[in-house]
């Protein structure tokens, strides 16, 4: 499978949740039944030990990063045995050089296409070095860079880094999750620039989901104007009322087709962020961001708790609250009769 290509078609791709039970241990039937919900949902890829997964699962003590990503690529397989269908499997890839490296030999082993970089181990580092670091990184596994925003872990790059960074050979993706529009545009004019039509920019903006996969963004290249879009998202929103993302993107790639914009995509783009307010708690810094992932998925039956490996991540006051109100407010964005018509079978 030509991955670029895939990427290109424009799909939903979750980040996907960790599933623990009452006494913070990996509940694999749990987990088995998330990844069977996503490939049901119609996804086009899954991210594995990604931020939503929580970093923690590679700290010694819980030793759950290879349990994680064996589970979730042995899952995909089955499903994808029965209906075969293009898909891409995504490892996330922490830390500094020697431990990124080795984590992408592990997702290799277990059949992952693909690499979610994180620069979170470079905070203090010169460009320079993270540039290099990724080119070592890209020799072994295709890479998607992450633009990760920094109250999430991440830093700012600039449109120098991410320039630099479309010139290494084996870069595929760029995961936009900047939450900032102005180093969006850093990033997408960097790789128009370029030149490289086979680096595919996806959203990870969970806060402006529909605004990203409906802008042109246009740019005079040597005194040619191009435009380039960004294809789909890679998104811990979309990890949650997945059936529901699969069906909204798909009414956008038909109404991108139309060549105008009904307004009313503007009142779904609000929808679509205040619920994304609620599930990621931006009103706390996004705080409870994993805990409100794992409360929609506990409510729908699918996990059964919202642990996470740090005791210290839950709701925030009000959360749970304003769970409720976006899921009334805005019935056509959740699948939970989806979800409930499904459960027993992707549990059993």
């Amino acid at each position: 499978m030509d991955l670029s290509q895939h990427l290109k078609e424009g799909y939903v791709i979750p980040a996907q949740p960790l599933a623990l039970d009452a006494q913070r241990k990996f509940s694999e039937r749990h987990q088995r039944a998330i990844t069977r919900y996503y490939v049901a949902a119609g996804v086009g890829g899954l991210a594995v030990g990604v931020h939503s997964t929580q970093f923690e699962i590679r700290e010694p003590q819980h030793g759950l990063f290879k349990p994680v990503l064996e589970l979730a690529a042995q899952t995909i397989d089955e499903e994808l045995s029965v209906a075969p269908r293009p898909f891409i499997k995504i490892a996330g890839l922490c830390g500094r050089t020697e431990q990124a490296l080795a984590e992408a030999e592990i997702a290799l082993g277990y059949g992952y296409q693909a690499g979610l970089l994180s620069l979170g181990a470079y905070k203090n580092d010169t460009e320079e070095e993270m540039l290099a670091h990724c080119t070592r990184v890209a020799a072994v596994i295709p890479v998607i860079g992450f633009y990760l925003q920094p109250a999430a872990g991440g830093r700012l790059l600039g449109y120098s880094f991410w320039r630099k960074f479309a010139e290494i050979p084996n870069v595929i993706a760029i995961k936009m999750a900047p939450f900032n529009r102005y180093q969006t545009i850093d990033v997408v004019r960097a790789v128009t620039e370029s030149g490289r039509d086979d680096l595919i920019l996806y959203t990870g903006n969970d806060d402006s989901i529909v605004v990203d996969l409906f802008t042109p963004f246009t740019f005079d290249v040597q005194g040619k104007l191009v435009t380039r879009r960004i294809e789909g998202g890679l998104l811990g929103h979309w990890g949650v009322w997945t059936h529901a993302a699969v069906k909204l993107l798909n009414e956008i790639k038909t109404a991108r087709k139309s060549g105008s914009l009904d307004a009313a995509w503007l009142d779904k783009a609000i929808a679509v962020t205040d619920m994304n307010a609620a599930l990621f708690d931006s009103a706390n810094k996004f705080a409870g961001c994993i805990p409100g992932i794992l409360e929609v998925l506990r409510r729908q039956g699918l996990v059964p708790t919202i642990n996470c490996l740090n005791p210290h991540e839950a709701l925030s006051p009000g959360q749970a609250e304003e769970l409720d109100r976006v899921c009334r407010a805005y019935p056509n964005l959740i699948d939970d009769e989806y979800v409930a018509a499904n459960r027993d079978k992707w549990l059993a």
